[in-house]
């Protein structure tokens, strides 16, 4: 039987969101293919080879037209999320071309019409053009949509410092993984009890992902962690300081 989608959307928006996974699919697997897998191997060898600013900065270039976007099933478990948690500030740590950002946005406009108050998400992209792009794609699925979002572009640790909502819900990390913990402390003082920290491929990308997964699992950090089956690893933590 096939899975249900749990997303309600016009459809305009889902058939948008279908080929924009077929996209990024399709560029997943051409990357495989030159074994540019993006594992924690693959991260090493760019450290390897370079001073870690560097290694960002090529990593950067090689991801400046890819969407790599977050796994559709992993999209679709977030917009459950925010709907169970009835979440409504949300900040998604690596924006890319936005597919994930359209589900987030779906959930916590639904969310903040059912809570009764003001929401919003926000996302962060350090490309001007993807961020750009990005943009496009929210305006094709209209104010609902892009009404709910807060673009921040540029580097994510100097974007995030300011304007934070006094309460956030719900901290998606899908970034370089060595920004992933410094991302977090920033946040970290706005997540309200019971806060979620969703973290991607930390079953392939553990060892890069290291330092954050060493501070989320420390028994007096506050955080109650497992590591969701889905493909490459995805990381529930859930803030119960």
């Amino acid at each position: 039987m096939a899975a249900v989608n749990p997303v309600r959307a016009p459809q305009h928006v889902l058939t948008l969101l279908s080929e924009l996974h077929k996209k990024s699919l399709e560029q997943e697997a051409v990357l495989s293919q030159k074994k540019r897998v993006f594992s924690s191997d693959f991260l090493g060898d760019l450290e390897d080879q370079h001073s870690k600013a560097t290694a960002r900065e090529e990593f950067d270039k090689l991801m400046l037209d890819k969407f790599i976007a977050l796994d559709e099933d992993k999209c679709q478990f977030a917009y459950q999320l925010i709907h169970a948690m009835g979440a409504t500030n949300v900040i998604e740590a690596g924006t890319s071309f936005g597919v994930s950002t359209i589900y987030l946005a779906l959930a916590v406009a639904s969310t903040k019409v059912t809570m009764g108050k003001p929401g919003t998400v926000i996302a962060t992209e350090k490309e001007d053009e993807k961020a750009q792009l990005a943009k496009t794609y929210w305006a094709q699925c209209g104010p609902e949509v892009e009404g709910v979002i807060d673009l921040r572009v540029g580097d994510l640790l100097e974007t995030l410092q300011s304007d934070l909502p006094q309460v956030v819900d719900l901290l998606l990390l899908d970034i370089w993984a060595p920004l992933a913990l410094p991302t977090l402390k920033i946040v970290q003082p706005h997540l309200r009890r019971g806060a979620v920290i969703l973290t991607d491929n930390t079953i392939s990308g553990a060892a890069g992902y290291a330092a954050l997964l060493t501070y989320l699992r420390d028994p007096h950090s506050g955080f109650q962690n497992m590591t969701l089956p889905f493909t490459n690893g995805f990381e529930m933590s859930v803030y119960l300081p």
